[in-house]
């Protein structure tokens, strides 16, 4: 379920100190029931999956499109990356945050964790168009039940008006071939998980 940027705004996460200049893009309830200490399962499981990383026809066409127009381009290049064009968020950590966990990062797309504590994860990505941030937080649930969930929110740091025009244009794209199909994913992957270990 898409959620209004308030369900990340209004919740005392440490990226907001980090990424202060970045806009909150999209913000995602994830199908990951669990308790209170189980963010790190979620990080792993989303980290390490293999395969697509968007398991749908149209979410694999997109991806092969935009690999496609980045390579046409030149969006890719790795001067354009993190610690290129575009200096690490690492890079604003206070002690504590840089001296902790650092977190995995991603095997099947181009993410670099950032940062990780007993309830945020944070990785980032960057090119010409833009610099990322993926932030995974761990929330209650809304019932009041003692149960927990994770949440995901997308924050981006458009590169002038070629990046705002890029992410108005892939706008549509992501909400039909990207995130429902990458949610979907994320709920398989944490039942079957759930299933192997017995969990209930």
């Amino acid at each position: 379920m898409r959620l209004p940027r308030t369900a990340h705004t209004d919740r005392p996460w440490r990226i907001h100190a980090i990424a202060g200049d970045f806009r909150v893009e999209d913000v995602w309830d994830l199908p990951t029931p669990g308790g209170p200490d189980d963010l790190a399962l979620l990080v792993e499981q989303f980290a390490n999956g293999k395969g697509d990383p968007v398991p749908s026809f149209l979410g694999r066409a997109l991806f092969a499109i935009r690999w496609k127009l980045g390579a046409l381009f030149g969006w890719d290049e790795p001067a354009d990356g993190v610690g290129g064009r575009v200096a690490t968020l690492r890079d604003r950590l206070p002690a504590d945050l840089r001296e902790g966990p650092r977190g995995p990062d991603l095997a099947s797309l181009p993410f670099t964790s950032v940062y990780q504590t007993h309830d945020e994860w944070a990785a980032e990505s960057a090119n010409r168009t833009m610099h990322g941030v993926l932030h995974m937080g761990w929330v209650p649930d809304a019932d009041g039940a003692g149960g927990y969930h994770g949440q995901m929110t997308v924050l981006v740091k458009p590169n002038g008006l070629l990046g705002a025009v890029y992410m108005a244009g892939i706008k549509p794209f992501r909400y039909l071939g990207v995130y429902p199909a990458l949610i979907r994913r994320i709920g398989r992957d944490w039942e079957a998980r759930r299933a192997g270990s017995g969990a209930v």
